[in-house]
């Protein structure tokens, strides 16, 4: 596993909400319980699991809907899940987020984006570049300096940038509500727009004025249909797959279609972007090197511009080049 940690890779299918810590489940799974909001005794188990039934990763799913309707612990995942990216050197994210609604404690669409934004801009661990005005003049977020003082090797640095997810149960208006604050928020890193749900649910003549309203607006479009991302370890525990064995990773991969490893929900499924290399290096055996190339093709398939680009194929190639060494 330690040689996967270490190799730069790209992650292109995230979910905000899904990629939160086991620990801070618990931690706030508790406290909720303690409020008289939910059973903890009902969840602790589902909480501790790291082989969870379809079922219960349903279950973990509603308990988290409950838990990021708050902005503080919007503020606190976000910056969570950006740190735990970026220590497996996860250096290129896309993160996706539904923006809610919770007039209980007066969230808008608006003010949940702006506690995820609150969140990137605590990071101090890594330097993190969402793509915003202060992010060009600065070089840098937190405004930390590029070499620690006690260490004067290169800070690690980490792109991320988000993609606002319309869910198949919205309505025309809210789809719509969800692309205008997008264009909003485009100077904070926002990029694209993800339709996202469940896959049952809903018409795409309800979706279909938003997404056009949004590709008129230069957005990039992704669509939870057919997409080059690979999320074993989500197909075999959503039951997509039976197996590994029998993914379909490994045809795309013979016929060199497009196709990128990511992880859909990390927290939730137990596993990491490092996992997913190590699964599918070790079940189709492909070679450290040709997992660095497959790694470095994703870039092609950012939602950044060139200048981003070149940049993470020049860390691909200085990593390589070591490699061969």
């Amino acid at each position: 596993m330690e040689s996967w940690v270490s190799v730069p890779k790209v992650e292109l299918h995230a979910h905000l909400n899904g990629s939160i810590r086991d620990s801070t489940l618990l931690e706030l799974a508790r406290t909720l319980g303690e409020k008289g909001t939910i059973v903890f005794s009902e969840v602790e188990h589902v909480i501790r699991k790291n082989d969870r039934s379809l079922k219960e990763v349903f279950k973990l799913f509603d308990l988290i809907h409950i838990l990021t309707t708050d902005h503080s612990t919007l503020t606190r995942i976000t910056k969570e899940v950006v740190e735990d990216f970026a220590s497996e050197n996860v250096i290129y994210l896309e993160l996706r987020t539904t923006p809610k609604k919770n007039d209980s404690i007066e969230m808008t669409k608006r003010s949940y984006m702006d506690a995820v934004i609150k969140g990137l801009r605590a990071i101090t661990a890594v330097d993190v570049d969402f793509g915003c005005h202060d992010m060009e003049s600065k070089g840098s977020t937190n405004l930390q300096p590029i070499n620690d003082v006690n260490n004067l090797s290169p800070r690690k640095k980490i792109y991320v940038r988000l993609l606002l997810s319309i869910d198949r149960r919205e309505s025309t208006a809210s789809a719509m509500e969800t692309v205008k604050l997008a264009l909003e928020m485009q100077e904070l890193g926002v990029v694209g727009i993800d339709l996202s749900g469940n896959p049952v649910i809903g018409e795409w003549v309800t979706f279909l004025p938003a997404l056009v309203f949004a590709r008129e607006q230069g957005f990039r479009i992704t669509l939870h249909c057919g997409e080059v991302e690979i999320c074993l370890t989500s197909n075999i525990m959503t039951e997509t797959i039976s197996s590994v064995d029998v993914h379909h990773f490994a045809d795309l991969y013979k016929e060199k279609h497009p196709l990128v490893l990511c992880t859909d929900d990390s927290g939730v499924f137990s596993t990491s972007l490092s996992k997913e290399y190590s699964l599918a290096a070790s079940s189709f055996g492909i070679g450290k090197e040709e997992m660095l190339r497959l790694a470095k093709s994703a870039v092609e398939f950012i939602f950044s511009g060139e200048e981003v680009k070149r940049e993470l194929r020049e860390i691909f190639d200085s990593t390589m080049k070591e490699l061969r060494l």
